[in-house]
């Protein structure tokens, strides 16, 4: 145990045989690791608070009065990209995508691929990113905008100096996170710096990957990052990469720092696509533990659990497949959920309907009917991980509760009139929240 009272397992490693069976003390660690997780849960995720209730008339609700007490949001942020936000196949699938999306979820990948957000050099499709924005704004749902570096694909228009090309690369950062201010103020600014130079990736972008090649990949994406927090000094800033080992941690993300030796980024963000097969309790894990240790939070950027198997006929959901990615979507954000370090998990996509490798990624169908993995996170998030309570007035106008994190509603009946107000609960505000409660 470490001093913060859970389990280390840095170092380790997990060690698979042939037959891809956890050896015993490695099995023996991923049993501890999910015994502990909602002792976890229960330590990190929920407070105590005691709420000084102030009537309309400016003094404390008298003693004996029942309030009751209704969780709106979480604070910590679940998620998934939301690309397809009224770009489904029909009015109807557009209609069920939005409702079962906002029923389950409070933050929104939005997209910002160069080569398609900029089809023609200075028209930029901002519409597209306002229309999302008013709809995650409508519902409260917190944006993130993805990505704002990146080699994947050359603008058809790219010019072929790479010098020049850099320039504009950095400009666009700039624009984009400028632009948005106060609507999306949560940012992956550079994607899959590690590996640029893929032969794929070459052939795709050459002139982006050469202008990487020349500048070198860390002044590119110190670069990167200098540029987006002088466009909004008050932005989250991630780098996100699909990689997950030592040398990454240690060679990366440990040099991502300015020239006062601090880091440039705000947040590790990590990939976990699990098209190949489910990483594991044990391996999640590790993960975490190997980037807590920048002591800057974690997000988990794309997560993918399929839900049926490859063949020559395709890629499609089975019935089998959908209860095995429920198993292990449950015991997956059970495990991050209750790691200190993690502060949102991003699910990637949220309907099958050309969902990225046409696999069966997503937490509905293509038909937009739920998975059993939508019900289960839908029963954890918004059940089991939810408070709704009901405490009595004490002394001095107080009501003390035990919830998760997040925004509430507190409501009373006085004289027979209904009384609400909202506070939040967070660690920095836990022992005394003042709320004004109004007609």
């Amino acid at each position: 145990m470490d001093r913060r009272g859970f389990l280390k397992t840095s170092g380790c490693g997990a060690v698979w045989l042939a037959s891809s069976r956890l050896l015993p003390a490695a099995e023996s660690q991923k049993v501890q690791i999910l015994a502990q997780a909602d002792e976890r849960i229960e330590k990190h995720r929920k407070g105590d608070a005691a709420l000084k209730l102030i009537g309309p008339d400016g003094r404390t609700l008298a003693r004996g009065i029942p309030v009751k007490i209704t969780q709106e949001r979480h604070k910590f942020l679940f998620g998934c990209n939301i690309f397809k936000l009224n770009r489904c196949k029909t009015p109807e699938d557009n209609t069920a995508y939005a409702e079962q999306f906002a029923a389950l979820l409070n933050f929104a990948t939005l997209p910002f691929y160069w080569w398609n957000y900029e089809r023609r050099l200075g028209e930029p499709d901002d519409a597209r990113t306002e229309e999302i924005i008013r709809w995650c704004k409508a519902r409260n749902v917190t944006t993130k905008g993805h990505p704002l570096a990146w080699n994947y694909v050359d603008p058809r228009w790219l010019p072929k100096d790479p010098e020049t090309a850099m320039q504009l690369q950095f400009k666009r950062i700039g624009r984009c996170v400028r632009k948005f201010k106060g609507d999306i103020d949560i940012w992956d600014v550079v994607n899959e710096a590690t590996h640029y130079d893929r032969e794929e990736i070459q052939k795709r972008a050459p002139v982006l990957t050469e202008a990487i090649r020349k500048m070198g990949v860390g002044p590119y994406v110190r670069e990167a990052f200098k540029v987006a927090r002088q466009a909004n000094p008050n932005a989250t800033l991630l780098i996100n990469d699909y990689r997950t080992d030592a040398a990454y941690a240690d060679k990366v993300i440990s040099e991502l720092v300015g020239e006062s030796g601090r880091p440039l980024y705000d947040v590790v963000g990590i990939q976990s696509h699990m098209h190949g097969g489910y990483w594991g309790s044990l391996r999640a894990w590790q993960a975490c533990e190997r980037f807590a240790k920048f002591d800057k939070p974690l997000h988990f950027t794309e997560t993918t659990v399929v839900s049926g198997p490859k063949s020559d006929r395709g890629w499609a959901t089975t019935a089998e497949g959908e209860r095995s990615q429920a198993k292990h979507v449950a015991e997956f954000y059970r495990l991050l959920f209750s790691h200190p370090a993690v502060e949102a998990i991003t699910w990637w996509d949220f309907t099958d309907q050309n969902a990225w490798q046409r696999a069966p990624a997503g937490l509905v169908r293509e038909d937009m009917t739920p998975k059993p993995a939508y019900d289960k996170l839908k029963e954890l998030i918004r059940n089991r991980w939810w408070t709704q309570t009901e405490a009595a007035i004490q002394a001095e106008g107080e009501a003390r509760f035990r919830g998760f994190l997040g925004d509430y509603e507190v409501a009373a009946q006085v004289d027979g009139r209904k009384l609400t107000g909202t506070f939040r609960l967070d660690r920095t505000a836990m022992e005394k929240i003042d709320v004004h409660m109004e007609v």
